[in-house]
């Protein structure tokens, strides 16, 4: 079994590349490859992973239906993962106090990104109608 810990060290290794799953609503699984990071919830202060999605992406919907997700690291052959409730923010249901701009700047650097212009950053986000998607960590796996 995983410890947190180790999560969080993979997820940094590859800059934050790992694999999101979610169900389908026949139970089969919906996984893509994304980047994701860990953060502080901006509203609770609890630890979670996080990611940015196209608000169109598939896994949107398929998240907010099921409403829990997974996230995968990976680097050679260990391997670790979240899995847990996922709440999806847009700009219709932001916590108090919370802009969607600097949310997802915060979790584009939690996933090791980095960007040498921040209004070119928004406006694309923005322009794409991006989104955050928050995991609560409640499940820790993996081969560590």
């Amino acid at each position: 079994m995983a410890r947190i810990d180790e999560v969080k060290q993979l997820a940094g290794s590859e800059q934050g590349l790992c694999v999101v799953s979610t169900t389908r609503p026949d139970g089969s699984v919906h996984a893509s490859v994304v980047n994701a990071g860990p953060m502080t919830h901006p509203a609770t202060g609890a630890e979670v992973f996080a990611l940015v999605a196209r608000g169109a992406a598939n896994k949107v919907g398929l998240i907010r239906a099921a409403g829990r997700a997974s996230l995968t690291f990976r680097r050679g052959w260990r391997w670790a993962g979240v899995e847990g409730p996922a709440e999806v923010i847009d700009g219709d249901n932001l916590p108090a106090g919370v802009e969607l701009p600097g949310l997802l700047r915060d979790i584009f650097t939690a996933a090791g990104g980095t960007h040498d212009d921040w209004d070119e950053f928004d406006r694309v986000m923005a322009d794409e109608r991006r989104l955050a998607i928050l995991i609560d960590p409640v499940r820790v796996i993996g081969n560590g």
